[in-house]
Formats: C-alpha cells, structure tokens, sequence
C-alpha cells in the first residue's frame, strides 16, 4: 500500500512590497507639518548649533565642537541636511525624516528574516508607524533617531545572515558597520551592539562544535568561523565608531578645540562620560523606567504659541500598545524558550537589554525617549504574539485589532504629535487622560 505524499513544506510570500509601502506612508505622515514650529525646539536647541559649527567648518574651515558630551555623528548627519536644504527646519529635519522612514523598513526587513510570517511583518510596521515614539523622533532633529535607524539595519542584516548563510559574509560586514556608527550616533547602543556577538558566540556554542573557534559548521551562520564573526561584530564596530572622530583631529587648530584634540581619542571618552554623569539638576520632565513600562510619565517637547497658533508635541507611547505589549512579551519568552522561537527570543532579550540599560545607568535624569529602543522591541513582540492569535481558528480575525485600534489612537493623537494648531492654551487637557501627562 503506497504511503500518502507528505505534505509541500510551507513557503510564505516574502512581504516585500509591504516593507516599502508602510515606511513611505508613515514619510508621508511624518513630512505633513515637518516645518512646524518653524524655530528649534526641545533639545534641537542642543544639535542645531551643533550641527552649525560643523557646518561651518565644513564650509569655511571656522567652526566649534559644541554638544561634545555626545558621538558626533548624529550632528554631521543634521548638517548634511542643513547643507543640502537649507539653515531652517526643514533642512534640520529632513535627515531625522529619513532615518524613520529606514527606520520602519529595516524594522519590518528584520521581522521577515527572524520569523518568515507575513502577518508579524505587516502588524510590526503598522505598530511602530503608530506607535508615537518613533514617529515624534522622526519629526526632530536629535540623535536617537539615527541611533534607531543604525541598529535596526544592523538587525536586518544579522537576521538575514543567519536565514540566508550565503550571503552571510557580506552581510555580517555590514551588520559591524551599522553598529558602528549607531553607537556613533549616541552611546545608548552600546548594549545592542554586543547582542550579534554574543548571540553568534552562544548558538555556535550549542551547536556543539569541537572546534570551537575555527569551525565553519554549524549555526548561526555556516561558512564563518567564530574568528571571523568577532572581527565582523567586534573589531569592525569600534573602528567605525572611532572613525567618526576623524573629523575632530581636523578642528584641533580652531580657537575652540575639540575633546580629541585636547584628550586624545580615549581620552575624549572619558570626559564625554564625565560630562553626562555631570548633568545632575532635576528637570520638570524626568522620569524613571517603572514610568516608561507603565506609560505613566511622557514629555510634552513643545507647547506654546508658535508660527500663529497654539501648538504642542506631546511624547508618550500609545496607549494601547505600550500596555498590551507587556504580556506580550511575556508570551514571548514563553514561547521562545519553549520552541526556540528566534525572532520572539530576540524581542524579549533586545527589550531586557536596552531597558536593563537604564535600570543600572549612573545617570540620575532621565527621560522618556530613553525607551525609544525598548518600545520598538516591546512593539516586535506584540506583533509576533498578534500573529500567534491570528492562528487559532475563529477568534484569529481579533489579531486585526490591535493594528487597527493602534491606529485609531494614533488619528486621536495626531495634533499632539505632529504641531497641529490646536484651539487654545488649555487644549492640552484634551490629550493628557492622565495627570501624569501633563
């Protein structure tokens, strides 16, 4: 009697064209109103002078090393904007703009490699997009939004290496790259960008290989020996970083010399960590990480009468998501450990690490855009754990929800998050639902 056929192995559509129209909606939504307010606001007031010497010195060769407690490269990456479009909003901002728009396309590139389930990529696009944080930061001329375009291409490319080995190398070369300069951008990545390595060194580890160190076999990515993978992920992400100082070895002659200059390389770190830990003086906004899980405590980054009207820009999670993503990840953990779930394995550890950051930090102030990083990752989560509900026959079609409630909420708090004219100076109450929000 002949045996039945197995069954054909299951081969997902890879969402590629969702990947670009989710990024370019969210461009879109961001670009509305991004000259608005049309002067520096929140901590703009930091990086556009900053971005200004630069460019000054770029242009003339007369320029300072100003905002020195943080890496350099977010600033250049400002003036590139400035240089292209102009010393006004638009030009601070256009570069934020397209860190987000990279921000959600990487995001939902690294969601397919680590998971091949085409519903979490979509929901995780939709997520993020409505999400506020990145939308806000995307919208600013700060660092952390760079910093969050460097590491989710550094993702992208990590979980493309181990899903498609063949093209491991090259992508494994990128990945140190992209960590590079996200910690160029701003040292909250650090933490991040030990997880390829480490994450390399314990799965090549538990495949059991005898050669520990030199063996090509084996996961995460067969073909690179574990050598190899730590000049990648190691070596290349510190070069990168100190690279980004290059410029300020050019400045030394300046009236006003740059922490390089005037520290050495090694040096400049040190003092850029002194400066950081020096910043002790409370402030009307800080908030502390029990704060950011709850979503109790965010920051209002404008709200004053500016370009003719009332206008605010309020930073807060969703609502929704940032709560729902809790036992989300909770599931997660379940999930990952009990099946080896790589893609929920790596939200939930990218979550304990970048949150666990600041749990320890030295920094006494501390702000909600902290948890920009955490969110993203908290927000992967609910994505895959959405994706396991879609599963189960008749109440999959609750899986929708969640996308489609986050981006009702979103609608309801868009004047507030993108310096919409509101109606007066008391419009605010109308958004704060908590008096923490205020």
């Amino acid at each position: 009697m002949a045996s039945a056929p197995l069954p054909h192995p299951s081969h997902p559509r890879d969402p590629a064209w969702w990947c670009l129209i989710i990024p370019l909606v969210f461009g879109v939504a961001v670009a509305w109103r991004l000259s608005l307010p049309s002067h520096p606001y929140f901590d703009e007031v930091h990086y556009v002078p900053a971005a200004r010497e630069l460019l000054a010195w770029w242009q003339t060769g007369q320029g300072g090393w100003l905002n020195p407690e943080h890496p350099p490269l977010g600033k250049y990456l400002i003036a590139l904007g400035m240089a292209v479009l102009g010393d006004d909003a638009i030009g601070w901002r256009i570069m934020p703009l397209i860190a987000g728009i990279v921000s959600v396309g990487a995001a939902m590139r690294a969601m397919w490699h680590a998971s091949l389930n085409r519903f979490a990529v979509m929901a995780f696009g939709v997520l993020l997009s409505s999400g506020f944080p990145l939308f806000v930061h995307a919208r600013i001329a700060m660092l952390d939004i760079f910093m969050a375009a460097f590491l989710l291409i550094a993702a992208w490319q990590f979980a493309a290496a181990c899903s498609q080995p063949e093209t491991g190398r090259w992508r494994l070369a990128l990945t140190g790259v992209m960590l590079g300069l996200a910690i160029a951008s701003k040292w909250n990545a650090a933490p991040l960008a030990m997880l390829p390595g480490i994450g390399f060194l314990v799965a090549r580890a538990m495949a059991g290989r005898r050669r520990l160190l030199l063996s090509r076999r084996g996961a995460p990515v067969p073909g690179i020996t574990l050598v190899e993978a730590f000049g990648w992920l190691g070596l290349v992400p510190l070069a990168v970083y100190a690279l980004a100082f290059l410029p300020a070895y050019q400045m030394g002659n300046l009236l006003r010399p740059s922490l390089v200059t005037a520290h050495g390389l090694i040096g400049a770190q040190i003092e850029m960590l002194r400066l950081q830990a020096s910043v002790v003086t409370p402030h009307t906004y800080m908030s502390t990480w029990p704060q950011w899980v709850l979503n109790t405590r965010g920051i209002w980054y404008l709200y004053e009468f500016a370009d003719g009207a009332q206008r605010g820009v309020m930073l807060i999670g969703n609502p929704l998501t940032m709560l729902a993503g809790l036992p989300a990840l909770l599931w997660c953990g379940y999930r990952g450990l009990t099946r080896r779930h790589a893609a929920m394995l790596a939200c939930v550890i990218g979550y304990a690490v970048s949150l666990g950051l600041w749990v320890i930090a030295p920094k006494p102030v501390q702000f909600y855009y902290h948890y920009l990083m955490p969110s993203t990752f908290l927000l992967g989560a609910l994505a895959l754990a959405m994706a396991d509900l879609r599963a189960i026959p008749r109440i999959g079609w609750l899986a929708w929800s969640v996308p489609a409630a986050s981006l009702a909420l979103f609608a309801v708090f868009l004047p507030v998050l993108s310096a919409a004219p509101l109606d007066g100076p008391m419009s605010f109450a109308a958004w704060t639902w908590l008096e923490s929000w205020r």
